[in-house]
């Protein structure tokens, strides 16, 4: 291996020319892949404690580079590291800046390791304290939904399917269905973590090293729960990466979700709910315009993220063992798709608490579309009535108020007797829509003490 301090890459010595100008661009990852330098540091460090304790680095060696890496996190952390594209990535920019603080110490660092499994560790160091942030945000925003799932349990709103008035249901209970997808999306990253939480440092290359090298010690150093088990796999394995994007992509699937109804309750037609100015814009050439700019923002990054998963699913795709320089296009959508999830789990975060609620709009709405037919079905069929029969016979009685431009609770005891001999007048309390909600109280009903005993056990669990 040449010197690094005379400008030789640290593997020309095969070659009979330089490479390149414009493929050294082209092949160049530090415009990126220098987001990894406080991990290349600190696993870098954990290598050389290693090292010394096998015996193969001396104490003052390791003191050296313990120096060293002291300097350059500095420099580093105040904007001052000089970054090379002529030295292709991060872990050369280091190496050589280490070597030019510190001497042969700095060379001597690499011994027992690869960029190979140096990068991979690297990645895996980021992505697991990028997790742990996620988990937080997740977190914080469950709790914002709790808190206005709490003070709208007996809000009453229009639940839909196929975007038609269903039947009646809690906000609260609404809002506890994202609840819930969220916390399948923390189980998921927290997965997500546990499986990628392995050391691959000592694959080297790709066939594990010759040296006396302890790679548990640096697992442990690390913090991580063990070892990969095999090289090849250890170097060349993006499984972590693509699960990752996978659970991320159904974060912000949840958060679309999420936003294309909030973008739809601040309609005027709507009227549900408004958003708090902070997070609203407006137009330049229409004065009354009130945009909902931070749900539309979320709904379209969930396709640059769902982009970023299928980007790292076709890159792995065909690649033979082990690494290949393919997996230098691993790192920007990943380094993306962490910015965005977390990006937008921090502005909804901040924007629930914001969210302020039409409780008249709500009901207005419950009551242009029969919301109750399927209660006035229940009434029957507690009565002895076979449940199509009673299908078919409020069917009939919502014809019959299509007719009269009127509502199921609007008919008359008399009017109601006509579709069935088994209505008498206890029916009015089925009809209405507090009725109708506290009817189905039970577990996952849209009751509002159904709906607060489930807040109450999410606030429990969350602790």
């Amino acid at each position: 291996m040449q010197d690094l301090e005379n400008g030789s890459k640290t593997w020309s010595g095969r070659f009979s020319e330089p490479v390149a100008e414009l493929v050294q661009k082209f092949t160049a990852s530090v415009g990126f892949d220098k987001r990894l330098a406080r991990y290349d540091v600190e696993g870098s460090l954990a290598h050389a404690q290693m090292l010394h304790s096998v015996g193969i680095l001396n104490q003052e060696d390791l003191e050296a580079i313990r120096s060293g890496m002291k300097v350059i996190l500095e420099e580093i952390e105040s904007g001052k590291f000089e970054w090379s594209v002529e030295l292709e990535d991060v872990h050369l920019n280091i190496e050589k800046r280490l070597t030019a603080l510190v001497g042969d110490a700095g060379k001597r660092l690499h011994t027992a390791r690869s960029r190979n499994d140096q990068v991979a560790t690297d990645i895996r160091l980021f992505l697991r304290q990028e997790i742990d942030g996620i988990l937080v945000s997740i977190r914080i925003l469950q709790k914002a939904l709790l808190d206005l799932a709490w003070e709208n349990a007996d809000t009453v709103m229009p639940g839909f399917t196929h975007l038609q008035v269903a039947q009646p249901v809690s906000f609260g209970h609404h809002l506890m269905a994202y609840f819930e997808m969220l916390e399948r999306d923390h189980s998921r990253m927290s997965d997500c973590r546990a499986r990628m939480n392995r050391l691959p440092l000592g694959a080297a290359a790709l066939a594990g090293t010759s040296y006396p090298i302890d790679r548990e010690m640096v697992a442990r150093l690390l913090g991580f729960d063990g070892v990969c088990e095999n090289s090849l796999d250890a170097v060349s394995d993006r499984d972590f990466a693509i699960e990752f994007c996978s659970a991320a992509s159904l974060v912000m699937t949840h958060l679309s979700r999420f936003s294309e109804e909030i973008i739809l309750w601040m309609n005027p037609g709507f009227g549900f709910i408004d958003l708090a100015d902070r997070f609203c814009t407006g137009s330049s050439i229409m004065p009354q315009k009130k945009n909902p700019d931070v749900p539309e923002l979320v709904r379209g990054k969930t396709g640059r993220v769902t982009g970023h998963l299928m980007a790292l699913l076709t890159l792995m795709k065909s690649q033979p063992l082990a690494y290949n320089k393919d997996n230098q296009e691993d790192k920007e959508p990943l380094f993306d798709a962490v910015d965005t999830v977390a990006t937008s789990l921090r502005v909804y975060a901040e924007m629930i608490p914001g969210i302020r609620v039409n409780r008249e709009a709500m009901r207005r709405a419950v009551g242009r579309g029969y919301a109750t037919a399927t209660d006035l079905a229940d009434y029957l069929v507690k009565r002895g009535m076979p449940f199509r029969d009673a299908h078919e016979t409020v069917a009939r009685a919502v014809r019959f108020c299509d007719g009269k431009n009127c509502d199921l609770s609007d008919l008359s005891i008399k009017e109601l007797q006509s579709f069935s001999e088994l209505v008498s007048e206890d029916v009015r309390e089925f009809l209405t829509l507090e009725g109708s909600l506290m009817s189905r109280n039970h577990v996952g009903g849209t009751a509002p003490d159904a709906v607060r005993a489930a807040i109450s056990r999410a606030r429990k669990n969350l602790g």
